[in-house]
C-alpha cells in the first residue's frame, strides 16, 4: 500500500513537461514530452490527459510522447455531441498527428482510447506504427467466451460518471475514481482536486452529459468492434489488461490477444482499471520493452 503523504504528485511528475494546445479542426490539450518516435496516449471515458501523469516522464526519455484530452473532455474542444461519436474521436487523433506532422505514431489507449486506437488501426493502418490496449473497451466479444461482470463494470461506471457530472462534490467525485481503482486510498486528493476542477467547469458539464447518456445508451452496442474484424489488424499490439479490471477480467484480455495477429499479452496485477497509474513501473517497462522489441 503506498503512502499518500509520500506519494509523487502530478505536478513532480510532470516537471520538464509541456502543456500546449494543438490541432486544425479541433482545439486539443496535449502534454508533451520527450524526443523520438512520437507515441500518443488516449485516456478512457470521463477521463483527461493526467491519466498518463506517472507515465509521461519515463517514457519520454525514449519515446516523443504526447497525452492528450478528447474532444469533449478535459480542455480540448467541445463540439455538439453526434450520435456516433468513435468516428469524431479518430478524426481527433488523425488532426493531431496532422498539426504534429506525424507520417504514424504508436498509440496506447486506455479504456475508450483503446477503442479509437483500435479504430485507427483497422481504418487507417497507414498511420498507426504499434498499438498498446490498455484495458481496451469497444471490442463486442462473444459472450459464450468471455463473462463479462456488468453490474461491477459498465453500470457501477455509468451510475458514477453520471453522478459525478451532475453532483460535482469531491466526494462523489472520489466515487467516480475509486472505480478505476483495486484499492480505493490509491486515489490522491490531488487527483480529486484535478477531476473535481474540471468537471466544474459548465461547459463540461454539458459535453460530458451529452457523453455518458449517449455513450451508456444500450442502443450503443451496435456501434461495437465485432471480435472477428480483430484478425485484419497489421499493427504489433500489446493487449495490457489488469488483474482486477471491473467487469471484464483478464480472460476477456487474453480473448483480445488472440484474435489480433502476432498479438502479446500482459497482465498487471494487483491492478483495477488504471494499471498505468496504480503500477506505473510495471506498466512502462512492459511498453518500453514491447515498442523496442517490435
Amino acid at each position: 500500500m503506498m503512502d499518500i503523504a509520500r506519494a509523487p504528485t502530478i505536478w513532480t511528475d510532470l516537471l520538464g513537461s509541456e502543456v500546449r494546445f494543438r490541432g486544425k479542426k479541433y482545439r486539443t490539450r496535449t502534454i508533451e514530452a520527450g524526443e523520438g518516435p512520437p507515441l500518443i496516449l488516449m485516456h478512457g471515458i470521463g477521463g483527461h490527459a493526467e491519466a498518463f501523469s506517472r507515465n509521461i516522464r519515463r517514457l519520454s526519455k525514449q519515446y516523443r510522447v504526447i497525452a492528450m484530452d478528447f474532444v469533449w473532455h478535459g480542455f480540448s474542444s467541445k463540439p455538439p455531441v453526434p450520435k456516433a461519436m468513435h468516428p469524431v474521436y479518430a478524426d481527433q487523433v488523425l488532426d493531431l498527428m496532422d498539426d504534429l506532422g506525424c507520417a504514424n505514431a504508436s498509440l496506447e489507449g486506455e479504456s475508450l482510447g483503446g477503442w479509437i486506437a483500435l479504430e485507427l488501426a483497422l481504418n487507417r493502418p497507414d498511420r498507426v506504427d504499434k498499438l498498446v490496449l490498455n484495458t481496451a473497451y469497444g471490442v463486442r466479444l462473444q459472450t459464450e467466451a468471455v463473462k463479462e461482470d456488468t453490474e461491477k463494470g459498465l453500470v457501477q461506471l455509468r451510475d458514477r460518471s453520471v453522478a459525478a457530472i451532475s453532483n460535482p462534490t469531491r466526494e462523489v467525485v472520489r466515487k467516480r475514481l475509486e472505480w478505476l481503482m483495486a484499492s480505493p486510498d490509491r486515489v490522491t486528493e490531488e487527483l480529486i482536486d484535478v477531476r473535481h476542477a474540471i468537471y466544474a467547469m459548465p461547459e463540461t458539464q454539458v459535453s460530458l452529459k451529452a457523453v455518458f447518456e449517449t455513450a451508456f445508451d444500450p442502443r450503443r452496442v451496435d456501434q461495437l468492434i465485432d471480435e472477428e474484424r480483430l484478425s485484419a489488424i497489421t499493427a504489433p499490439t500489446l493487449v495490457l489488461w489488469s488483474e482486477k479490471n471491473p467487469g471484464l477480467g483478464p480472460e476477456a484480455g487474453k480473448r483480445i490477444s488472440k484474435l489480433i495477429p502476432g498479438a502479446e499479452f500482459h497482465c498487471v496485477a494487483d491492478a483495477g482499471h488504471w494499471s498505468q497509474w496504480e503500477q506505473a513501473e510495471e506498466h512502462d517497462r512492459v511498453v518500453l520493452d514491447f515498442l523496442h522489441r517490435r
